[in-house]
Protein backbone atom coordinates (compact mmCIF):
# COMPACT_ATOMS: atom_id res chain seq x y z
CA UNK A 1 0.00 0.00 0.00
CA UNK A 2 1.64 3.10 -0.83
CA UNK A 3 1.67 6.45 1.47
CA UNK A 4 1.19 10.33 0.72
CA UNK A 5 5.07 11.61 0.23
CA UNK A 6 5.53 13.50 2.94
CA UNK A 7 6.35 17.34 2.57
CA UNK A 8 9.24 18.67 2.52
CA UNK A 9 9.85 22.47 3.61
CA UNK A 10 13.29 24.61 3.98
CA UNK A 11 14.78 24.98 7.60
CA UNK A 12 12.72 27.66 9.48
CA UNK A 13 15.14 30.78 10.74
CA UNK A 14 14.27 31.88 14.66
CA UNK A 15 13.55 35.89 14.49
CA UNK A 16 15.52 37.28 17.25
CA UNK A 17 15.83 41.23 16.12
CA UNK A 18 13.79 44.18 15.56
CA UNK A 19 15.45 44.52 12.21
CA UNK A 20 14.52 40.69 10.90
CA UNK A 21 11.16 40.89 12.38
CA UNK A 22 10.16 44.14 10.30
CA UNK A 23 11.48 42.35 7.43
CA UNK A 24 9.87 39.25 7.51
CA UNK A 25 6.65 41.28 8.11
CA UNK A 26 7.09 43.99 5.10
CA UNK A 27 7.60 40.65 3.02
CA UNK A 28 4.42 38.82 4.71
CA UNK A 29 2.13 42.04 4.04
CA UNK A 30 2.26 41.30 0.21
CA UNK A 31 0.31 37.89 0.35
CA UNK A 32 -2.92 37.30 0.43
CA UNK A 33 -2.94 35.55 3.78
CA UNK A 34 -0.41 34.58 6.57
CA UNK A 35 -0.33 31.50 8.97
CA UNK A 36 -0.23 32.23 12.73
CA UNK A 37 0.79 29.84 15.92
CA UNK A 38 1.71 31.69 19.04
CA UNK A 39 2.50 28.07 20.94
CA UNK A 40 5.91 27.75 19.97
CA UNK A 41 7.61 31.45 19.61
CA UNK A 42 9.31 31.13 16.46
CA UNK A 43 9.24 35.24 16.69
CA UNK A 44 11.96 34.64 19.66
CA UNK A 45 9.58 37.02 22.56
CA UNK A 46 12.31 36.12 24.85
CA UNK A 47 14.99 37.82 22.62
CA UNK A 48 16.22 41.13 24.17
CA UNK A 49 14.87 44.88 22.80
CA UNK A 50 12.53 43.21 20.29
CA UNK A 51 10.55 45.61 19.00
CA UNK A 52 6.86 43.85 18.32
CA UNK A 53 5.53 46.98 16.59
CA UNK A 54 5.84 45.42 12.79
CA UNK A 55 4.08 42.39 13.95
CA UNK A 56 1.55 44.11 15.27
CA UNK A 57 1.02 46.32 12.11
CA UNK A 58 0.86 42.78 10.02
CA UNK A 59 -1.97 41.45 12.25
CA UNK A 60 -4.00 44.76 12.08
CA UNK A 61 -3.15 44.72 8.81
CA UNK A 62 -7.08 44.33 6.68
CA UNK A 63 -5.44 43.08 3.33
CA UNK A 64 -3.85 40.31 4.76
CA UNK A 65 -5.73 37.38 6.38
CA UNK A 66 -4.56 35.42 9.32
CA UNK A 67 -5.52 31.93 9.56
CA UNK A 68 -5.32 30.12 12.94
CA UNK A 69 -6.33 26.67 14.25
CA UNK A 70 -7.97 26.86 17.52
CA UNK A 71 -7.70 30.50 17.44
CA UNK A 72 -8.95 31.29 21.01
CA UNK A 73 -5.98 31.41 23.13
CA UNK A 74 -3.73 32.65 20.85
CA UNK A 75 -5.76 35.57 19.73
CA UNK A 76 -6.19 36.66 23.32
CA UNK A 77 -2.52 36.68 24.15
CA UNK A 78 -2.56 39.39 21.00
CA UNK A 79 -5.35 40.91 22.41
CA UNK A 80 -3.33 41.72 25.65
CA UNK A 81 -0.31 42.46 24.19
CA UNK A 82 -1.76 44.54 21.12
CA UNK A 83 -5.11 45.95 22.57
CA UNK A 84 -7.00 44.53 19.60
CA UNK A 85 -7.79 41.38 17.47
CA UNK A 86 -6.40 40.35 14.44
CA UNK A 87 -8.61 40.50 11.54
CA UNK A 88 -9.40 39.67 8.83
CA UNK A 89 -8.90 35.99 10.68
CA UNK A 90 -10.05 32.26 9.56
CA UNK A 91 -10.25 29.69 12.47
CA UNK A 92 -9.47 26.00 10.74
CA UNK A 93 -10.90 24.20 13.12
CA UNK A 94 -14.21 26.07 13.58
CA UNK A 95 -14.22 25.98 9.18
CA UNK A 96 -13.29 22.25 10.00
CA UNK A 97 -16.58 21.91 11.90
CA UNK A 98 -18.51 23.50 9.54
CA UNK A 99 -17.21 21.60 6.54
CA UNK A 100 -18.11 18.22 8.04
CA UNK A 101 -15.15 17.07 9.80
CA UNK A 102 -17.36 16.93 13.71
CA UNK A 103 -16.70 18.18 17.27
CA UNK A 104 -13.39 20.05 17.59
CA UNK A 105 -11.21 18.01 14.96
CA UNK A 106 -7.72 18.46 15.98
CA UNK A 107 -4.95 20.18 14.27
CA UNK A 108 -3.07 16.96 13.41
CA UNK A 109 -6.01 14.43 12.48
CA UNK A 110 -6.55 18.03 9.36
CA UNK A 111 -2.94 17.54 8.99
CA UNK A 112 -3.76 13.78 7.82
CA UNK A 113 -6.74 14.17 6.31
CA UNK A 114 -6.32 16.94 4.14
CA UNK A 115 -2.39 16.73 3.15
CA UNK A 116 -1.50 13.33 3.58
CA UNK A 117 1.20 14.63 5.98
CA UNK A 118 2.63 14.13 9.50
CA UNK A 119 3.51 16.09 12.37
CA UNK A 120 6.68 14.43 14.42
CA UNK A 121 5.37 15.27 17.79
CA UNK A 122 9.19 14.10 19.66
CA UNK A 123 9.78 17.22 20.80
CA UNK A 124 6.09 18.42 21.78
CA UNK A 125 7.30 18.57 25.82
CA UNK A 126 10.45 20.29 24.90
CA UNK A 127 11.29 23.33 26.97
CA UNK A 128 10.82 26.31 25.00
CA UNK A 129 12.18 28.86 27.22
CA UNK A 130 16.17 27.44 27.11
CA UNK A 131 18.00 29.16 24.60
CA UNK A 132 19.28 28.36 22.00
CA UNK A 133 16.75 26.31 20.32
CA UNK A 134 18.12 23.54 18.53
CA UNK A 135 17.41 22.92 14.43
CA UNK A 136 15.14 20.24 14.91
CA UNK A 137 12.92 22.12 17.38
CA UNK A 138 12.47 25.22 15.64
CA UNK A 139 11.48 22.56 12.27
CA UNK A 140 8.98 21.08 14.65
CA UNK A 141 7.95 24.58 15.68
CA UNK A 142 7.48 25.58 12.31
CA UNK A 143 5.48 22.52 11.14
CA UNK A 144 2.38 23.70 12.37
CA UNK A 145 1.46 26.69 10.42
CA UNK A 146 3.41 25.11 7.08
CA UNK A 147 0.51 22.79 6.99
CA UNK A 148 -1.76 25.05 8.10
CA UNK A 149 -1.42 26.79 4.41
CA UNK A 150 -2.75 23.88 2.26
CA UNK A 151 -4.94 23.17 5.14
CA UNK A 152 -6.89 26.81 4.42
CA UNK A 153 -6.63 26.45 0.98
CA UNK A 154 -8.18 22.73 0.66
CA UNK A 155 -11.39 23.67 3.58
CA UNK A 156 -11.92 27.19 1.68
CA UNK A 157 -12.36 25.44 -2.17
CA UNK A 158 -14.80 22.72 -0.12
CA UNK A 159 -16.30 25.14 1.89
CA UNK A 160 -16.94 27.21 -1.15
CA UNK A 161 -17.94 24.47 -3.55
CA UNK A 162 -21.01 23.61 -0.54
CA UNK A 163 -21.96 27.50 -0.23
CA UNK A 164 -20.80 27.51 3.66
CA UNK A 165 -18.11 30.15 3.45
CA UNK A 166 -20.73 32.50 4.75
CA UNK A 167 -21.28 30.29 7.41
CA UNK A 168 -18.08 30.44 8.73
CA UNK A 169 -17.83 34.26 8.21
CA UNK A 170 -20.90 34.78 10.73
CA UNK A 171 -18.31 32.31 13.56
CA UNK A 172 -15.22 34.79 12.69
CA UNK A 173 -17.71 37.55 13.72
CA UNK A 174 -17.69 36.59 17.22
CA UNK A 175 -14.12 35.61 17.33
CA UNK A 176 -13.06 39.31 15.82
CA UNK A 177 -15.49 40.39 19.08
CA UNK A 178 -12.42 42.05 21.40
CA UNK A 179 -15.09 41.39 24.26
CA UNK A 180 -14.82 37.81 23.47
CA UNK A 181 -11.37 37.69 25.41
CA UNK A 182 -11.59 41.00 27.71
CA UNK A 183 -12.91 38.59 30.68
CA UNK A 184 -13.71 40.16 34.00
CA UNK A 185 -11.45 38.85 36.21
CA UNK A 186 -14.44 38.94 39.27
CA UNK A 187 -16.12 37.07 37.19
CA UNK A 188 -14.44 33.97 36.21
CA UNK A 189 -15.91 31.82 38.96
CA UNK A 190 -19.03 31.89 36.97
CA UNK A 191 -17.02 29.58 34.32
CA UNK A 192 -16.38 26.65 36.91
CA UNK A 193 -18.35 24.28 37.77
CA UNK A 194 -18.72 25.34 41.64
CA UNK A 195 -18.66 22.20 44.12
CA UNK A 196 -21.15 23.86 46.77
CA UNK A 197 -23.33 26.75 47.36
CA UNK A 198 -22.16 28.39 50.24
CA UNK A 199 -21.27 31.94 49.53
CA UNK A 200 -18.48 32.21 51.67
CA UNK A 201 -16.96 29.06 49.11
CA UNK A 202 -17.85 31.11 46.14
CA UNK A 203 -15.84 34.42 47.82
CA UNK A 204 -12.90 31.98 47.43
CA UNK A 205 -13.35 30.68 44.18
CA UNK A 206 -13.87 34.44 42.65
CA UNK A 207 -11.31 35.26 44.80
CA UNK A 208 -8.55 32.42 43.49
CA UNK A 209 -10.22 32.76 39.55
CA UNK A 210 -9.75 36.04 39.58
CA UNK A 211 -5.77 35.92 41.02
CA UNK A 212 -5.61 33.37 38.29
CA UNK A 213 -7.16 35.23 35.49
CA UNK A 214 -4.75 38.48 36.49
CA UNK A 215 -1.44 36.14 36.71
CA UNK A 216 -2.41 35.14 33.75
CA UNK A 217 -2.37 38.32 31.82
CA UNK A 218 0.46 39.09 33.10
CA UNK A 219 2.73 36.76 31.74
CA UNK A 220 1.07 36.04 28.57
CA UNK A 221 0.41 32.40 29.10
CA UNK A 222 -3.21 30.45 29.21
CA UNK A 223 -4.95 30.66 32.29
CA UNK A 224 -4.53 26.86 32.74
CA UNK A 225 -0.96 26.78 32.62
CA UNK A 226 -1.16 29.06 35.53
CA UNK A 227 -3.33 26.75 37.76
CA UNK A 228 -6.28 23.87 36.23
CA UNK A 229 -9.78 24.55 36.93
CA UNK A 230 -9.57 21.20 39.18
CA UNK A 231 -7.17 23.04 41.38
CA UNK A 232 -8.71 26.08 41.77
CA UNK A 233 -12.30 24.15 42.92
CA UNK A 234 -9.54 22.62 45.50
CA UNK A 235 -8.01 25.57 47.00
CA UNK A 236 -11.67 27.20 47.20
CA UNK A 237 -12.68 24.46 48.96
CA UNK A 238 -9.52 24.26 51.71
CA UNK A 239 -8.08 27.94 51.71
CA UNK A 240 -4.60 26.96 53.06
CA UNK A 241 -2.96 29.69 54.86
CA UNK A 242 0.44 28.98 54.52
CA UNK A 243 2.87 27.68 52.07
CA UNK A 244 3.38 24.19 53.72
CA UNK A 245 -0.60 23.62 53.56
CA UNK A 246 -0.27 25.19 49.62
CA UNK A 247 2.27 22.65 48.75
CA UNK A 248 -0.16 19.78 50.30
CA UNK A 249 -2.40 20.90 47.43
CA UNK A 250 -2.53 18.09 44.70
CA UNK A 251 -1.10 19.57 41.61
CA UNK A 252 1.01 22.79 42.89
CA UNK A 253 4.99 22.27 42.65
CA UNK A 254 7.54 22.91 45.15
CA UNK A 255 8.76 25.90 42.87
CA UNK A 256 5.39 27.41 42.49
CA UNK A 257 4.58 26.84 46.01
CA UNK A 258 7.66 29.47 47.11
CA UNK A 259 8.03 31.33 44.17
CA UNK A 260 6.23 34.66 43.43
CA UNK A 261 2.97 33.30 42.11
CA UNK A 262 2.75 31.22 45.17
CA UNK A 263 2.86 33.84 47.45
CA UNK A 264 0.47 36.01 45.32
CA UNK A 265 -2.15 32.78 45.71
CA UNK A 266 -1.67 32.62 49.41
CA UNK A 267 -1.94 36.51 49.48
CA UNK A 268 -5.20 36.14 47.57
CA UNK A 269 -6.05 33.57 49.95
CA UNK A 270 -6.12 35.57 52.84
CA UNK A 271 -8.02 39.26 51.40
CA UNK A 272 -10.73 36.68 50.91
CA UNK A 273 -11.07 35.77 54.41
CA UNK A 274 -11.51 38.75 55.49
CA UNK A 275 -15.07 40.00 52.71
CA UNK A 276 -18.07 40.50 55.05
CA UNK A 277 -21.11 38.16 54.22
CA UNK A 278 -23.06 40.84 52.50
CA UNK A 279 -19.98 41.32 49.44
CA UNK A 280 -20.25 37.46 49.01
CA UNK A 281 -21.27 36.27 45.37
CA UNK A 282 -24.78 34.16 45.53
CA UNK A 283 -25.25 30.97 44.20
CA UNK A 284 -26.34 31.00 40.17
CA UNK A 285 -29.90 30.58 40.27
CA UNK A 286 -31.48 28.43 37.86
CA UNK A 287 -33.89 29.96 35.28
CA UNK A 288 -37.06 31.00 36.11
CA UNK A 289 -40.41 29.06 34.61
CA UNK A 290 -41.09 25.44 33.67
CA UNK A 291 -38.20 22.96 34.02
CA UNK A 292 -38.36 21.33 30.71
CA UNK A 293 -38.95 17.76 29.66
CA UNK A 294 -35.79 15.33 29.90
CA UNK A 295 -37.94 13.60 26.91
CA UNK A 296 -38.51 16.26 25.26
CA UNK A 297 -34.90 17.71 25.27
CA UNK A 298 -34.19 13.96 24.41
CA UNK A 299 -35.85 13.80 21.20
CA UNK A 300 -34.75 17.78 20.37
CA UNK A 301 -30.87 16.12 20.59
CA UNK A 302 -31.87 13.38 18.48
CA UNK A 303 -33.25 15.56 15.85
CA UNK A 304 -30.34 17.78 16.17
CA UNK A 305 -28.22 14.99 15.84
CA UNK A 306 -30.17 13.78 12.27
CA UNK A 307 -29.89 17.28 11.07
CA UNK A 308 -26.63 17.66 11.38
CA UNK A 309 -25.54 14.49 10.24
CA UNK A 310 -27.39 15.49 7.31
CA UNK A 311 -25.69 18.56 6.45
CA UNK A 312 -22.40 17.17 7.59
CA UNK A 313 -21.96 19.62 9.97
CA UNK A 314 -20.69 19.33 13.71
CA UNK A 315 -23.60 19.41 16.28
CA UNK A 316 -21.97 21.52 18.91
CA UNK A 317 -21.34 24.21 16.44
CA UNK A 318 -25.32 24.21 15.65
CA UNK A 319 -26.76 24.32 19.41
CA UNK A 320 -25.90 24.39 22.17
CA UNK A 321 -27.43 22.87 25.49
CA UNK A 322 -28.68 25.99 26.79
CA UNK A 323 -30.43 26.40 23.27
CA UNK A 324 -31.79 23.15 23.93
CA UNK A 325 -32.83 23.39 27.06
CA UNK A 326 -35.13 26.88 25.90
CA UNK A 327 -36.67 25.56 22.71
CA UNK A 328 -38.34 22.71 25.16
CA UNK A 329 -39.68 25.47 27.23
CA UNK A 330 -39.85 28.68 25.15
CA UNK A 331 -42.23 28.92 22.26
CA UNK A 332 -39.64 31.02 20.19
CA UNK A 333 -36.83 31.55 22.37
CA UNK A 334 -33.84 34.43 21.34
CA UNK A 335 -31.17 31.73 21.00
CA UNK A 336 -28.00 31.30 17.86
CA UNK A 337 -30.64 27.97 17.00
CA UNK A 338 -33.09 29.93 15.54
CA UNK A 339 -30.30 32.50 13.57
CA UNK A 340 -28.57 32.86 10.47
CA UNK A 341 -27.60 29.35 8.61
CA UNK A 342 -28.19 27.63 12.03
CA UNK A 343 -32.08 28.50 11.86
CA UNK A 344 -31.95 26.55 8.23
CA UNK A 345 -29.91 23.49 9.29
CA UNK A 346 -31.50 22.91 12.79
CA UNK A 347 -33.59 25.54 14.23
CA UNK A 348 -36.83 25.43 11.68
CA UNK A 349 -37.03 21.49 11.95
CA UNK A 350 -36.67 21.83 15.77
CA UNK A 351 -39.79 24.83 15.90
CA UNK A 352 -41.24 22.17 14.06
CA UNK A 353 -41.03 19.01 16.38
CA UNK A 354 -41.84 21.18 19.50
CA UNK A 355 -45.26 22.67 17.47
CA UNK A 356 -46.36 19.28 16.74
CA UNK A 357 -46.20 19.59 13.36
CA UNK A 358 -43.26 16.91 12.24
CA UNK A 359 -42.47 13.42 14.21
CA UNK A 360 -39.09 11.62 14.22
CA UNK A 361 -38.89 8.17 12.65
CA UNK A 362 -36.30 5.28 11.51
CA UNK A 363 -35.95 4.58 7.87
CA UNK A 364 -33.57 1.23 7.79
CA UNK A 365 -30.78 3.07 9.71
CA UNK A 366 -31.51 6.40 9.71
CA UNK A 367 -33.75 8.62 11.18
CA UNK A 368 -36.39 10.52 8.43
CA UNK A 369 -38.61 13.49 9.98
CA UNK A 370 -42.27 12.64 9.31
CA UNK A 371 -45.04 15.03 8.71
CA UNK A 372 -47.72 15.08 10.92
CA UNK A 373 -51.35 15.31 9.05
CA UNK A 374 -53.42 18.31 10.16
Amino acid sequence: MSRAPRHQFSPPTLITTTEDLAAVCTRLRQHEFVTVDTEFMLIDALAPDLDLTALSDLLADAAVMKVFHAARQDIEIFVLKFGDVPRPLFDTQVAAMVAGFGDQVGYEALVGGLTGGSIDKAHRFSDWAIRPLSPAQIAYAAADVTYLREIYRKLCARLDEDGRLAWVAEEMAILTDPATYRADPSAMWQRLRSRSSSRRYLGMLRAVAAWRELEAQRVNIPRQRVVRDEILLELAATAPTSAEALARTRGLSRGFVEGPMGQGLLAAIEAAKHVPTDALPEAPVDRPGPRPSPALVALLKVLLAAKCEQHHVAARLVASSDDIERLAVEAAPDVPALHGWRLQVFGEAALSLRQGRIALGVDGREVRLVEVPG
